[in-house]
Formats: C-alpha cells, sequence, structure tokens
C-alpha cells in the first residue's frame, strides 16, 4: 500500500486518480475533432493555386502586330504598377489580345482583380475605339472548365435557346462563389446579315467601303443637344431604330440607290463557331471555368443547386443538364482515402488482438486510436487546413502510428501486473517509466515530418498540410496515451492470472528463459 501510495505523484498519477478528469479531457478533443468535421473545408489537394488574372480585349479584323502596339501594350504598362504582382505574361494574335497577371500567393485575388480592373479603367480611353471592353477574369485564359452544363429544347430554336441562356442561365451561373467565367458552346446569335451582290454594287459606281460608311452613319440612339427657353429645357434624342429586313433594305446608300438594290438583307441565327449535341439533340453548352483558389467542391455544389433551381422554370420542352463534373472524381478520390482509413484502423485493431489475445487490452488502444484521429481534425480545422487527399493520406499513414504509444505503456503496465502489482500502481510506476520514452518517440516523429512543411515552392505547399498533420497526430497520441490508457489500464485489465497470454508473450517468456 505505501509503495502504491508513493507512486501515485506526477502527471499520470492525476488522471489515474481522477478519471473523470481523463474522460473530460480527452471528450473535449473528440468534441472538437467532430466539430472541425463540420465545419472544415473539403478539396481535393492544399491550396496551392497561385493567385492569377486575365486581361482579354477583342479587336476584330486587327493583325496580331497592331493588337500588339496598340492594345497589349497599353494594358502591360496600365497593370505592371498593381501591388503584390510577380510575373506578367502576354499573348497578341489576330483580332485579341491576353495578358496573364501571377501575384504572390498571400494576395487576395478579388482585391487584386479591382486594383487591375481600376488600372485598365484609367488607359481604356487609349485603346482604339473598335475595340471591345476588356474583359477581366479571375482565371488563367487557358483553364479547362470544372463543369459542363447542356441546355436542349425540343421546342425553340437555337437562336431562341442562345437568346435564352444570355438573358436568364449565364449570369445566374457566373454568381456563384468561386466562378471565374461561364464559358459558353454553340450559340448562335440573331443578327442581320447582309449579302452583297458585287456587280449590281459595281454598276452603280460604289465599293463595299461606300456600303460600310453608309451602314455605320445609321444612327442607333444618340445624343442630339438640348432646346432651351425661359420657362424650359429639352433634351433631344436622335433615333432610328431599325428592326426589320425590309427597313434595312429602304436604307439609302447613295443617290437613288437603296441598300435593298445591292444586296440582300436576312435576319437570322448567325454561323456558329462550335456547335453541341447532347443525347442526339442540338442545344448550348456552359462551361464553369474554375476561379483561382476555390474549391471545386463547392463550386459544383453551388452549381448544382442552380440546376435545380432553374430547371422548373424553363419553357416546356427546354432541360438543362450537367454533362459532366470533376467534382464527382474528386469526391470518389475522397471517399476512397476514407475507406481505407476505416479499414487500417480495423486491421491494426485485430492485429492487436491477434497478438495480446485479451479483448480488454485491445480495447484500449481501440479506444485510444479515434480519440488521436478524430482530434487532428481540429488541429486541421484550427491551421486553416483542408481535408483533402494529402491530409487524408496523412491520417491513414499515422493510423499505424498513433498506437505505438498507446501499446508501449500499455505492455509495460501488463508486465508490472504480471509481477502481482496493483491495477493503480501499475497503471502510475509502469506509464512513468516509459514516460520519456514516449515523448522522445513522439518528438523523433514529429522532426522527421515537420521539415516537409518548410519545403519551398509549389512542393512546400502540397506537402505543407501533409507534414503538420502528421506531426501532429503522433504529438496528440503521446499525450492521449499518457492520460487516458493508464486510466483505463487500472480499471479494464484484470490480474495477470486471469488473462490469456498471447503468442508474442508466450515468445518473450520463452526468451527470458533462455540462457546462452
Amino acid at each position: 500500500m505505501i509503495a502504491e501510495h508513493e507512486s501515485e505523484h506526477g502527471f499520470t498519477a492525476l488522471f489515474v486518480r481522477r478519471p473523470i478528469l481523463a474522460l473530460v479531457f480527452n471528450a473535449l478533443i473528440v468534441v472538437a475533432g467532430l466539430a472541425a468535421f463540420f465545419g472544415v473545408e473539403v478539396r481535393e489537394l492544399p491550396d496551392v493555386d497561385q493567385p492569377v488574372i486575365t486581361v482579354r480585349t477583342s479587336y476584330s479584323g486587327a493583325a496580331p502586330e497592331t493588337i500588339d502596339r496598340e492594345v497589349t501594350n497599353v494594358i502591360e504598362g496600365a497593370v505592371a504598377r498593381v501591388p503584390g504582382l510577380q510575373a506578367m505574361s502576354s499573348r497578341s494574335s489576330t483580332g485579341s489580345s491576353r495578358v496573364t497577371l501571377e501575384f504572390s500567393t498571400d494576395t487576395d485575388i478579388n482585391v487584386a482583380s479591382m486594383d487591375v480592373r481600376d488600372a485598365v479603367g484609367q488607359v481604356q480611353g487609349q485603346l482604339p475605339d473598335d475595340a471591345d471592353e476588356p474583359r477581366i477574369v479571375k482565371a488563367d485564359s487557358d483553364s479547362q472548365p470544372v463543369m459542363r452544363l447542356a441546355i436542349t429544347s425540343s421546342i425553340l430554336s437555337i437562336d431562341d435557346l442562345t437568346e435564352l441562356v444570355s438573358d436568364e442561365i449565364e449570369d445566374r451561373f457566373a454568381s456563384v462563389p468561386g466562378v471565374a467565367d461561364v464559358e459558353v458552346y454553340g450559340e448562335r446569335d440573331k443578327i442581320f446579315r447582309i449579302d452583297i451582290n458585287p456587280a449590281a454594287l459595281a454598276s452603280r459606281g460604289l465599293s463595299v467601303a461606300d456600303l460600310a460608311a453608309a451602314l455605320s452613319d445609321i444612327s442607333w440612339d444618340v445624343p442630339a443637344g438640348s432646346l432651351t427657353s425661359t420657362t424650359q429645357a429639352l433634351g433631344v434624342r436622335a433615333t432610328a431604330d431599325i428592326t426589320t429586313p425590309e427597313e434595312f433594305a429602304g436604307l439609302r446608300i447613295a443617290e437613288n440607290v437603296r441598300l435593298g438594290d445591292v444586296a440582300t438583307v436576312v435576319f437570322g441565327p448567325d454561323t456558329a463557331a462550335t456547335a453541341l449535341r447532347y443525347n442526339g439533340q442540338p442545344g448550348i453548352g456552359l462551361g464553369i471555368v474554375r476561379q483561382a483558389k476555390s474549391n471545386t467542391l463547392q463550386i459544383s455544389e453551388g452549381v448544382r443547386r442552380v440546376v435545380a433551381e432553374i430547371a422548373p422554370n424553363l419553357p416546356e420542352g427546354t432541360t438543362i443538364k450537367v454533362s459532366s463534373d470533376d467534382a464527382v472524381f474528386i469526391s470518389g478520390s475522397i471517399e476512397e482515402v476514407v475507406r481505407s482509413l476505416l479499414l487500417a484502423a480495423l486491421i491494426v485493431v485485430a492485429i492487436i488482438y491477434l497478438f495480446l489475445r485479451d479483448w480488454r487490452a485491445t480495447i484500449i488502444p481501440a479506444i485510444t486510436l479515434p480519440v488521436a484521429l478524430v482530434g487532428t481534425l481540429a488541429a486541421i480545422y484550427l491551421a486553416g487546413f483542408s481535408v483533402n487527399i494529402l491530409t487524408l493520406l496523412a491520417i491513414v499513414l499515422a493510423t499505424g502510428m498513433v498506437v505505438d504509444d498507446a501499446i508501449v505503456v500499455l505492455e509495460n503496465i501488463v508486465r508490472l501486473r504480471a509481477q502481482g502489482m496493483g491495477p493503480r500502481a501499475a497503471a502510475v510506476l509502469g506509464t512513468r517509466q516509459v514516460f520519456f520514452a514516449v515523448i522522445t518517440t513522439t518528438a523523433t516523429l514529429a522532426a522527421v515530418f515537420v521539415p516537409l512543411s518548410f519545403l519551398p515552392g509549389q512542393a512546400g505547399g502540397l506537402f505543407r498540410e501533409f507534414g503538420f498533420v502528421l506531426a501532429f497526430s503522433v504529438m496528440l497520441s503521446s499525450f492521449v496515451a499518457l492520460t487516458l490508457c493508464p486510466m483505463l489500464a487500472s480499471r479494464i485489465l484484470v490480474h495477470h492470472e486471469d488473462a490469456t497470454p498471447g503468442p508474442v508473450a508466450r515468445m518473450g517468456s520463452s526468451w527470458r528463459g533462455f540462457t546462452p
């Protein structure tokens, strides 16, 4: 009794004497881990995306040299002073300019996009009059869509379907959080197409340039000044709305020459640059481009929610379907890793029982194992990491490590029980004897995995979370092994005479009895 009383001092003795305290501490770890499970972000890989913004400008008909001189250089000079910019590249091709901006990893892409928008807005007046307004996208222009949708109709024509997508559908998906851009495939806008008769034009002494000048002079809707008097002021607006092919054909392009005399005007769908067929039916396709540093799984959830909201309100015979989704592959990969984690935990427990052949001794590491693993989720959440393939693989790898400390403590307690020591004294003294061994093992493992978090570049971004999760899981396992394990051992383990020795115990006994 004296030896037992004297041994009940120190860190481990506190939890053996007060089992409720040990249960509360470990229950808090589990509760924190479960709370983090419902709040932590789930994604495919750690967030290693470089913040990227692309400025695209269209200038129809311009040569690459003209694009580079009059558009690309102007935009590059404007955005070069945006804070956080690390690298800039550009590409000028016939009719289009693309400037790609890469920012430092700690740059907020939303703030950077506003800075870029302001910079481009200051030089927009220097761009050619015929150039379209620059389009700023929070993603690389070469990014592939993470989701594709198909909109088909058995009643609406392809040009009516294009109008429906442009007016009511496209903007709904562009507003989903994390979406950088919505690409449209197979659209065919309604346009006025003018088919010129060269012979009729030449016979009247006119050229295509004269025809183009006459069409450009059409005033659609412009201010024409104001009329003022002593009592009132009236604004004057000049309009020349032309809405039918007949009105176009009646336009006067020269003395006694009308447009209908030298050309045929048709109102109909534009020639499509791309075409889409879904299940054999023509339609319109949408490509959802992921914003840099966004989450594909959250984008998929938001897009599918919008699809569910839009589908009931579409015209009769019109359907919208998700044709491909990268999130399906990502979710499947994560589920597979979770299944591997559960299988690894079962195998670990089964092997422990196979060698100990005592369910009372097996249940102790079987309880400490999930406590350490679930508690690791809380550390992932607090560190701002995510549950992804690499962090889950780290937990799978840690499954065999987190039980090491518990097995070391448990084996020493069982050894002292076999020598006839009381349950509480064996728990306290057995844990105290291996206390520094457990701490040293934990520190060694942490020292091995923590340096992974300091790798430079994108590799460091990938393995930062992997190394942290492994290091924290083994540190948490040592705390659980030194608090919960001795408390359970002092109350669950039976006297050595009632226990059934396993093959390892019998092998150990034979080796201890062997004298060379």
